[in-house]
């Protein structure tokens, strides 16, 4: 079967991450891994806080709209972690103790150490499966399409692998990156007809930096075509030569 490209949205739940007392750590490592592993481009990230109807609303919308949905946040054994009782109700499916789950964590704690808060961890979405946790024991979840992790980067990150069962791959997205002595005016004509040239294949952005005493602009190329970079590169190549300009290694 010949892949197609494959999206998600990724949907982060929590008010320390509003607030700004939480920096948020997991979109990075999300992107990546999921275009690096299971060719799967992340087209979208929203930043919500531990509100039902809000939750409810986001999850029915993105699920519509996109292949998969990664939340984060809110699946602990807390008051405000609303999570999994949000998704429940976003697909109108019962929400209540999974027996799997239950049993994963009674063995972990043991029976007089696993108090309300950590049985809570076991609610989730009836028709939920697990998604392990080699870190914690508290696993996440996924319910049709949409996958829920913890919050906490190390926990996440340990239980990712555990997903790979549930996606379907797509298209890994590949990237060209050159960085350049210049300002982005002085290029921005060049990228512009480059960028007409290959609309349907390619996508060109310029990023302006300013790094060990150097000002330049990284231009970064992406695209699920290895052929159609190399192309680009070849025109960037005789843009950046027409203008005179210099190329950073750095």
């Amino acid at each position: 079967m010949k892949k197609k490209k494959v999206n998600a949205a990724i949907l982060i739940i929590g008010n320390e991450i509003l607030s700004g007392r939480t920096q948020d750590k997991n979109i990075a490592f999300l992107s990546n891994w999921l275009n690096m592993n299971c060719g799967i481009t992340v087209s979208e990230v929203r930043i919500i806080p531990d509100v039902e109807k809000i939750i409810v609303k986001n999850i029915r919308l993105l699920s519509k709209e996109f292949n998969y949905v990664f939340t984060t946040g809110g699946i602990g054994p807390t008051h405000d972690d609303i999570t999994a009782k949000s998704i429940a109700k976003a697909f109108k499916v019962k929400y209540g103790f999974h027996k799997e789950a239950y049993k994963i964590l009674e063995n972990y704690y043991g029976i007089e150490k696993f108090n309300d808060g950590r049985k809570k961890m076991a609610k989730m979405p009836k028709i939920a499966k697990l998604i392990y946790n080699p870190s914690s024991a508290a696993p996440g979840f996924i319910t049709k399409n949409v996958l829920s992790l913890p919050g906490v980067p190390s926990i996440l990150n340990s239980m990712i692998e555990n997903c790979k069962k549930y996606l379907v791959k797509g298209l890994r997205v590949h990237s060209k990156t050159v960085n350049l002595f210049t300002v982005e005016s002085n290029i921005s004509k060049q990228l512009e007809d480059i960028q007409k040239k290959y609309d349907k294949f390619v996508e060109i952005g310029s990023y302006p930096f300013f790094r060990l005493g150097k000002i330049g602009v990284s231009v970064v190329s992406r695209s699920t075509s290895k052929s159609k970079l190399i192309l680009v590169n070849k025109d960037l190549m005789k843009a950046i030569k027409t203008k005179k300009i210099k190329i950073l290694n750095i």
